[in-house]
C-alpha cells in the first residue's frame, strides 16, 4: 500500500489544485423538457426517447441536438426509490445499451426498487456520434513512434483526422467533453422530474459521475464509481500509473501460469519467454499465427495481452495466443487472435464513429517532441521491464497530440461535497483504471468518498463476486457505506460472473482504440 501511495503522491500534477468555484456551485434548475417515450426496438419493455440540449452549454442560443435516453421502469412501483442512472465506459460506451442489458448486471431487488435510466454521452451512439472518414481512420500510424519524423507524421495525421471529423460531425465535435455531458445528465434528471439521482458508472463513466457530483452535489443520492478515473494526472503521471498497472497485470498472469498447469507456459520462465517473443517481434521475426505474410510488432503483442488482462477469464486464451506466436501456427482456437490484425484496411462504410475526441477534450497530455516522448518510453521501460509501457497510455496520449488548447474540461483535483459519500470500487489488479487511481480519487474526495477494494483481477468490480455485488447494491438501495478499509477477496477466474458483454478494448473496426 505504501508503494501505491508513494507512486501516486509523486505523480499528481500540481496544477489546478483548486477547482473553480463555478464548478461546484449548484446550477440553476434547467427547464424540464418532456420526453416522448416509445418502446425500444431492441427490448420493447424498455422505453427509449430523446432530450434536446444545447450544442454548447455556455452559449445555448447557438444550436441544439438530441441525446438518446432510455428507461426501464421499476418492477414494483409501490417500492420505487427513484432512478438509478448508468454511466457507460469508453469513451464511446452506451448508457442506453446498459439500460437494455441491466438485468445482467443488477439483482432483481435493484430492478424492483429503481427505474434504471441512462443516456448515450454526446458524440456517441444515439447522441449525434462523431463520424470520420473510414479510409482515414485505417491509415492511423502505430503509436510507438521511433523518430522525430514519426512524431511529425503523427501530429500531421491527427490534424487531418480532426479536420475530417469536424467537417463530417459539425459544431458538436468541439463540445463532446464529459463536463458538457454532465450538464446533459442534469437536463435528463429534470426531464424525468427527479430531485436527485442515484448512479453507477463503470470505467470512463466514473468521470461523468465525478463531474456531476462536483457540479450538482445536492442532486446526488448515492453514486458508485466502479473502476475509477483519476482526473488530476498530467502526462507523466498518466503514463507512469498506467504502465505500473500493465506490468502488475502481467505479473499476475505470470503468477497464474506458475501455479496452474492449464497454462501452456507452465513450468517455463514466463517472463523470459515473453521477453523473447517481444525481442523476436522487434527483429521482424513474428507474424500472425497461420498468416506468415502478416508481421506482428511488439506493440501489437503488448496491446493484445493488455486487452486479455481486462478479465482473468481470458488468461487461458492469452496463453494459447502466446504459444501460437511462438510457433507461428494457429494451433488453437485463440479468441484473441483477431486483436493482432487491428482494423481492416477497407470497409463498405464511408464513415465510422470515432469517440476518442471525448478523451482529448477531457485530458490535456502534452508531449512537445520526439525527444520528450523517448524520455517517457525510457522511464516506462524501467517501471515495466516486461510490458515496456502501457499501450493504453501510448494510444490515447499520442492520438491527442496537437489538440488545440485550451480544452473545455482540463484535469483538476476533485472538489466534491455531498451529503452521502461516493463509493469508489476498484480491483487491486485492474490493468486500465489502475488501483493507484482509486487511491488518488478517494483521497481527493476526502469525507465525500469511501473505497472498496476488490483483491482480485480485471476491470469492473460489479459482477466479480458476491461480496462486491452485495456492498455495491446495499449502498445503492440504503445509502449504507462499507466500513473504512473494506476489502473483498479475489474470486477464482473460473467462478467470475462477467458483465455479459466485452469490457476489453475491442479491435476489428476502423478507428478502434482503447476504452477504459
Amino acid at each position: 500500500m505504501r508503494r501505491f501511495v508513494a507512486l501516486l503522491s509523486g505523480l499528481t500534477i500540481p496544477l489546478l489544485l483548486i477547482t473553480p468555484a463555478t464548478a461546484t456551485a449548484e446550477r440553476a434548475e434547467p427547464a424540464p423538457a418532456a420526453i416522448s417515450w416509445t418502446p425500444c426496438p431492441e427490448v420493447p419493455e424498455v422505453d427509449c426517447g430523446t432530450i434536446t440540449v444545447p450544442v454548447d452549454w455556455k452559449h445555448p442560443e447557438g444550436g441544439t441536438f438530441q441525446v438518446g435516453v432510455a428507461r426501464r421502469k421499476a418492477t414494483d412501483p409501490a417500492a420505487r426509490i427513484g432512478v438509478l442512472t448508468l454511466g457507460a465506459g469508453g469513451p464511446g460506451g452506451s448508457g442506453v445499451n446498459l439500460v437494455l442489458t441491466s438485468p445482467r448486471r443488477f439483482s432483481p431487488e435493484v430492478l424492483r426498487r429503481f427505474d434504471i435510466v441512462g443516456l448515450d454521452p454526446r458524440g456517441t451512439n444515439r447522441s449525434h456520434p462523431i463520424l470520420c472518414s473510414t479510409d482515414l481512420l485505417t491509415q492511423a500510424p502505430e503509436p510507438l513512434m521511433k523518430s522525430q519524423a514519426d512524431f511529425d507524421r503523427m501530429v500531421a495525421y491527427n490534424k487531418r483526422l480532426r479536420d475530417d471529423c469536424r467537417a463530417r460531425t459539425g459544431p458538436l465535435f468541439d463540445h463532446v467533453d464529459s463536463l458538457s455531458t454532465a450538464a446533459d445528465l442534469d437536463a435528463f434528471r429534470a426531464a424525468l422530474g427527479e430531485r436527485q439521482l442515484s448512479f453507477w458508472g463503470g470505467s470512463y463513466g466514473t468521470l461523468l459521475g465525478q463531474l456531476y457530483a462536483e457540479r450538482y452535489p445536492k442532486r446526488v443520492r448515492a453514486f458508485v464509481l466502479d473502476s475509477t478515473m483519476d482526473h488530476s494526472l498530467g502526462t507523466q503521471a498518466f503514463m507512469d500509473t498506467e504502465t505500473w498497472g500493465a506490468q502488475d497485470a502481467f505479473n499476475e498472469f505470470a503468477a497464474w501460469c506458475d501455479r496452474d498447469s492449464r497454462c501452456l507456459q507452465h513450468g517455463q520462465d514466463v517472463k523470459a519467454f515473453w521477453r523473447g517473443l517481444l525481442e523476436r517481434a522487434d527483429r521482424g521475426e513474428l507474424h500472425v499465427p497461420g498468416e506468415p505474410d502478416v508481421p506482428v510488432t511488439a506493440f501489437v503483442i503488448a496491446n493484445a495481452a493488455l486487452g486479455a488482462f481486462y478479465d482473468p477469464f481470458n488468461w487461458l486464451a492469452l496463453s494459447q495466443l502466446l504459444a501460437d506466436l511462438d510457433t507461428g501456427r494457429a494451433a488453437g482456437d485463440s479468441t484473441l487472435r483477431m486483436s493482432l490484425t487491428g482494423a481492416p484496411k477497407t470497409s463498405a462504410e464511408e464513415v465510422s464513429p470515432n469517440p476518442l475526441q471525448i478523451f482529448c477534450l477531457d485530458y490535456r497530455l502534452p508531449i512537445r517532441d520526439y525527444r520528450e516522448f523517448a524520455g517517457h518510453l525510457r522511464r516506462m521501460a524501467k517501471i515495466a521491464p516486461e510490458m515496456r509501457y502501457s499501450p493504453i497510455a501510448l494510444a490515447t496520449s499520442v492520438a491527442c497530440l496537437g489538440t488545440p488548447g485550451p480544452i473545455p474540461n482540463p484535469q483538476h483535483r476533485l472538489n466534491v461535497r455531498t451529503d452521502t459519500p461516493l463509493l469508489v470500487a476498484n480491483s487491486l489488479h485492474d490493468p486500465a483504471t489502475v488501483y493507484p487511481w482509486a487511491l488518488g480519487a478517494t483521497r481527493q474526495l476526502g469525507r465525500s468518498g469511501r473505497l472498496l477494494t476488490y483483491e482480485g483481477w480485471g476491470h469492473i468490480v460489479l459482477g466479480r463476486g458476491a461480496c462486491g455485488n452485495q456492498i455495491i447494491e446495499s449502498y445503492l438501495l440504503t445509502q449504507t457505506l462499507p466500513a473504512k478499509g473494506a476489502r473483498c477477496p479475489a474470486v477464482p477466474p473460473a467462478e467470475v460472473s462477467t458483465l455479459g458483454e466485452p469490457v476489453a478494448p475491442q479491435p476489428g473496426t476502423p478507428g478502434w482504440g482503447f476504452r477504459f
